[in-house]
């Protein structure tokens, strides 16, 4: 395939490396200035709760970029969403994310300073585990998707696809394996195995949490990358995912872990950890890169859909 498409811009191969790209250049020498930290200081905190409803307070880095794209951004400017494919989209993936606290909770985290909540539970397997756990997740993937969809319609309009009811005439069926989303995805987990068995400063327990991640983030990717990756907007991904590491980066570092809002259990964790960032595990930053990938990638197939006309059966497996 050709590096640049006819209007001059990059291809959707080169576009999606470029972003891997861009991601790197950041990743790489952020790990290794953080890994210079050889004696990472220890917070000390002398009150019983330092955070009154932090936790709570805090929900409000999704809440505000929400309430200011729905009720401002977009409606200012009379961009018309694709909104049945934006609520199947939030119908499939909130529910998993609700999935992902109720069954797992008990195994991935503990959640110790309650004065950084509203003291409400909400029921979870093994524990119950505060309110603001699904509203988070309700909320952060509100937030990816409704960025991702004002860039793509506005802001960044310029790089989508325009006419979605005609390409969809040209896709005989939008489930299309992907071998290497396969092969990369059971590489990593291998790899953080490894990492944890002969490395890592808790080898006791699996990296259950980062398999989780790498599942939820590539199995819409192994369906269905091929047909989503030529609609994609590129660019628009590129600054969602960005926007998105950054508000969880000031709220992981430097509030939720530092002051026990939750934290992460080492047995269940790969064991990379970033010990100037309150040993905060490589597996918060990996989770909203795999949010907003798969986000992302579902959103375009439902769109492509819904463009269709077509019945579910016959637009997912090309079947009358």
């Amino acid at each position: 395939m050709c590096a640049r498409v006819s209007g001059g811009g990059p291809s959707p191969r080169l576009s999606a490396w470029i972003v891997a790209a861009m991601l790197a250049m950041i990743a790489i020498p952020a790990a290794i200035t953080l890994h210079t930290v050889s004696a990472p200081g220890v917070l000390q905190v002398s009150s019983a709760n330092p955070t009154p409803h932090g936790y709570t307070w805090s929900l409000l880095l999704f809440v505000v970029p929400i309430v200011v794209i729905a009720f401002w951004f977009l409606p200012a400017e009379g961009v018309d969403i694709p909104r049945r494919a934006f609520w199947w989209t939030i119908g499939i993936l909130v529910p998993i994310g609700f999935g992902l606290d109720f069954f797992f909770a008990h195994c991935f985290f503990f959640f110790r300073n309650a004065g950084a909540t509203l003291k409400i539970e909400a029921p979870a397997l093994g524990a119950p585990v505060p309110v603001e756990e699904y509203i988070f997740y309700f909320a952060g993937f509100l937030c990816v998707l409704l960025l991702y969809v004002w860039l793509d319609e506005y802001w960044l309009a310029a790089y989508n696809v325009p006419d979605y009811a005609g390409e969809s005439e040209k896709i005989s069926r939008l489930f299309r394996f992907h071998p290497t989303s396969a092969i990369v995805g059971v590489a990593l987990i291998v790899m953080a195995v490894v990492f944890k068995k002969l490395f890592s400063p808790s080898p006791d327990g699996f990296p259950g949490y980062f398999t989780v991640l790498v599942i939820g983030g590539f199995v819409p990717a192994v369906s269905f990358f091929p047909t989503a990756r030529p609609f994609i907007n590129w660019r628009a991904f590129s600054l969602t995912l960005f926007f998105v590491l950054l508000v969880s980066m000031l709220w992981e570092a430097t509030l939720a872990v530092p002051y026990q809002w939750w934290g992460y259990r080492p047995e269940q964790m790969m064991g990379l950890s970033i010990g100037a960032w309150a040993g905060l595990p490589i597996e918060a930053v990996c989770v909203w890169i795999a949010v907003t990938y798969g986000t992302v990638i579902v959103f375009e197939v439902f769109k492509l859909w819904q463009a269709s006309g077509k019945t579910a059966k016959r637009a997912f497996l090309g079947r009358k």
